[in-house]
């Protein structure tokens, strides 16, 4: 008998330019942990004639999580930070009490054919740091941990887990795994996890008890944690989670927050273009009806 209590498949998602497999929040799991949004980019194969222009949009009380897995994407926002992220690395910005950002293709590709994939991440952040001041920290895939065990190549992305720390400054306990294979094995991580998690299958193949789960699948497993499960060879897995927090989070378009009002005057606030500019940008994003 398999330990997974739900199988989340993605759900198409029009963020403007390409549709995406959006993961959380779902009608079985809102969050896993801190966690509060995942969208899986692509693989979106763009013609030489089409680019990616994610609109200049706010957010409150999270902090975005950027990995890509193919391509390269340049990140602006509101505090001035302009940088093209590659695959490997992580781009973590702290909303706060506000920030804007766009998200484009770079000008070096934008007449070329060219493949954008990679996952979108939300983590909603305590209380005590829903109004922090705006940050944002590009981290070179160098910099993260990464090494190899039992057969797999195994990448600490975010947060602290199997006796190791990433260097991305995150606000509560939390972690994010990428596990790829080189041989069939069996994972135990049940004494070296906490809090509640999740197993997202990129591709390849993983097997519960009797039960095999394929790619594009978010598991979510009966009693919270994971227990241990085989994984078949050149597959690629997203184990993540961390401890929840006391009090619900609320969402509204790129809002998150502990408190709906602090959603409203941020719903007010962007109408009214009272959130800070991006330099060089003057489109922006409209607030969905």
């Amino acid at each position: 008998m398999s330990d997974i209590g739900f199988i989340i498949n993605e759900k198409k998602a029009d963020i403007g330019n390409f549709m995406v497999g959006r993961l959380l929040p779902s009608a079985e799991k809102r969050m896993v942990g801190p966690f509060v949004f995942i969208d899986h980019m692509g693989p979106a194969i763009l013609k030489a004639s089409e680019n990616m222009d994610v609109l200049p949009h706010p957010h409150i009380g999270l902090s975005t999580l950027t990995y890509l897995l193919e391509g390269s994407i340049t990140h602006r926002d509101s505090i001035g930070s302009v940088i093209d992220i590659h695959p490997g690395a992580v781009n973590w910005m702290t909303a706060g009490k506000g920030v804007v950002h766009s998200e484009r293709t770079p000008d070096y590709l934008r007449n070329k054919n060219k493949t954008v994939h990679g996952l979108q991440i939300w983590v909603a952040l305590p209380k005590e740091y829903e109004e922090t001041d705006a940050s944002f920290m590009h981290i070179p895939a160098s910099d993260l941990p990464q090494w190899n065990e039992s057969g797999c190549s195994i990448k600490l992305i975010a947060g602290e887990a199997l006796g190791r720390k990433s260097t991305v400054p995150v606000y509560s306990p939390l972690y994010l795994l990428e596990i790829k294979s080189i041989n069939k094995t069996k994972i135990n991580l049940v004494n070296h996890l906490f809090g509640e998690n999740a197993l997202f299958i990129l591709e390849g193949k993983i097997k519960s008890g009797e039960q095999s789960y394929t790619s594009k699948h978010l598991l979510i497993p009966k009693n919270i944690r994971l227990t241990p499960f085989e994984i078949e060879e050149n597959t690629t897995i997203y184990i993540f989670g961390g401890e929840p927090f006391p009090e619900k989070r609320y969402i509204h378009w790129n809002f998150v927050s502990s408190r709906r009002e602090l959603i409203e005057k941020a719903k007010q606030g962007w109408i009214e273009r009272k959130f800070p500019r991006i330099p060089g940008e003057t489109e922006f994003a409209s607030i969905p009806s």
